[in-house]
């Protein structure tokens, strides 16, 4: 690499990098984010995003995948099958009272895991009801508020939802996950009628129903599609937010 004629690389304060992961379920219908209480200042025992600083021979990416699999106890390989995209940067000067930190924020889509571990300086992981989140550490609630707003949108026109399942499910399932997201009901026919009319969507599940939803008859299982786009794509009820 070309160094530019009179470039000083000590005029340039140094800085560190993090990740911050923003990881979302659906248990017993109600949406949940994973957190952690923090063990050691600044912010001790208060509640903050599991994240942590990139390696120095380490990607964002990586650094993402490795606090995932820290905070939940899952293996790499399962991490590695796992839905998680990039937010965006956070880069406020004073976002983080240590020093100048810029925050790679990351958004995991999870189905119903088991109770988390907690890992590194976390003296708890938790799963918290999205509702009953309270005031996080440092610029953590905006990056949860962007990170759900970003996956209330991208349910309208991805196949999305399904990250938030198990290997097979119901279509009942599949639909609590924009009801829980959302938080609107949607018409059932009117659901049913365009997840199965969707190619790639869905894949119904080969043998008899094995699942039954109260006192119903079974419910078909399946399992998600080939297909990452819906066209045309599946409105949230109008007027209505994440």
């Amino acid at each position: 690499m070309n160094i530019p004629e009179g470039y000083d690389p000590r005029a340039f304060e140094p800085f560190a990098v993090t990740v911050d992961l923003a990881v979302l379920t659906v248990r017993a219908g109600r949406l949940h984010v994973l957190l952690v209480q923090r063990g050691q200042d600044p912010y001790a025992g208060r509640w903050a995003l599991p994240g942590g600083f990139v390696l120095p021979r380490e990607s964002a990416g990586a650094a993402a995948r490795r606090e995932l699999a820290e905070e939940t106890g899952l293996s790499g390989a399962t991490v590695a099958g796992l839905h998680l995209e990039q937010l965006r940067t956070y880069t406020e000067p004073d976002r983080d009272p240590r020093m100048r930190v810029v925050s790679v924020a990351y958004t995991a889509l999870v189905p119903d895991l088991p109770e988390p571990r907690g890992g590194g300086d976390a003296a708890e992981a938790r799963w918290l009801p999205y509702d009953e989140v309270p005031a996080l550490a440092f610029d953590h609630d905006r990056i949860l508020a962007d990170a759900r707003e970003r996956v209330g949108a991208k349910l309208e026109y991805t196949c999305l939802a399904t990250a938030f399942c198990p290997p097979e499910f119901t279509l009942g399932e599949l639909r609590q996950v924009y009801e829980t997201v959302w938080g609107v009901p949607l018409d059932r026919p009117n659901f049913r009628r365009k997840v199965l009319t969707t190619p790639g969507f869905v894949e119904a599940v080969e043998g008899p129903p094995r699942r039954t939803g109260g006192r119903g008859k079974p419910a078909a299982l399946y399992r998600a599609g080939e297909a990452t786009a819906l066209h045309p794509p599946l409105l949230r009820p109008e007027g209505r937010s994440a």
